[in-house]
């Protein structure tokens, strides 16, 4: 195969995979953006719920929730199929497995700077999110509408899990490995990156919108400087545990800031 022709078939898989996962969602959320902002009301009181009930019965909430969160890693399956390698590590070219030379317990060190990559994001961020709906730019963010039942928290974290792995093995380490063979340079793919991010969280306001770029290219910048997945996956599913399953707590303690506006 030409370079030209392979060129042109990694173009129609980015396009592919893109319409399989983040691509659609970005026009879904654009779609969003524009009917809220044609709305009568007032951006800022109106709501964006992101984890709701799928059902009204909670045997079946459970079940649909399940196979929501097993269907939805459908395209992360299939960028490791696109990327698997025959030598190991076999997620090499995303950023995941044990990397060349590391000593000792390389997991621990990658897991405990995702931990510090989730406080340096996610502290800032809600301050960016109470300013940027103060300021009318945004959504009312509603991080969970799920029924209380035992099992409500563990399909919250698994909920959390899917978007991390998702997002940071889609948006950021395929796209860079994608990216780099088609001749894409660096600035030029993080930003690209960012940007995507950015584009499918606009249902939730152009606050949404701003932090999620900014988060994209600090995980960009990331990933292009260490080549490791594993510390943005951590960062994204903490960062989102902490908001789903800690929603209800900071909706009690202070209800003012949280609330949804009254309909």
């Amino acid at each position: 195969m030409t370079s030209a022709a392979l060129r042109t078939r990694l173009r129609w898989e980015v396009g592919i995979v893109l319409a399989l996962s983040f691509g659609a969602s970005a026009v879904y959320a654009i779609v969003s953006i524009v009917e809220r902002l044609t709305r009568d009301t007032a951006l800022s009181q109106q709501t964006a719920t992101i984890n709701r009930s799928l059902s009204d019965r909670p045997v079946f909430d459970l079940v649909s929730q399940l196979l929501a969160f097993a269907f939805g890693l459908a395209p992360v399956a299939l960028v490791v199929y696109l990327l698997w390698s025959g030598a190991r590590p076999h997620l090499a070219r995303l950023g995941l497995g044990r990397p060349p030379h590391a000593v000792g317990a390389w997991w621990g060190r990658e897991i405990g700077g995702g931990l510090l990559l989730a406080a340096a994001i996610g502290i800032p961020g809600i301050a960016f999110y109470l300013f940027a709906k103060a300021i009318g730019i945004n959504t009312t963010v509603v991080p969970t509408a799920l029924d209380t039942a035992w099992w409500t928290v563990p399909v919250l974290v698994l909920q959390a899990l899917r978007a991390a792995l998702s997002e940071e093995l889609i948006v950021v380490a395929y796209l860079c490995e994608r990216f780099r063979r088609l001749g894409i340079g660096t600035w030029a793919t993080i930003v690209s990156s960012a940007l995507l991010r950015g584009s499918y969280h606009l249902y939730q306001g152009f606050g949404g919108f701003i932090g999620n770029v900014i988060m994209g290219i600090v995980f960009g910048w990331a990933y292009q400087r260490w080549g490791r997945a594993l510390p943005l996956i951590v960062a994204h599913w903490v960062l989102d545990i902490v908001s789903f399953a800690g929603y209800p707590l900071a909706l009690a303690l202070w209800p003012a800031l949280f609330a949804a506006p009254a309909a």
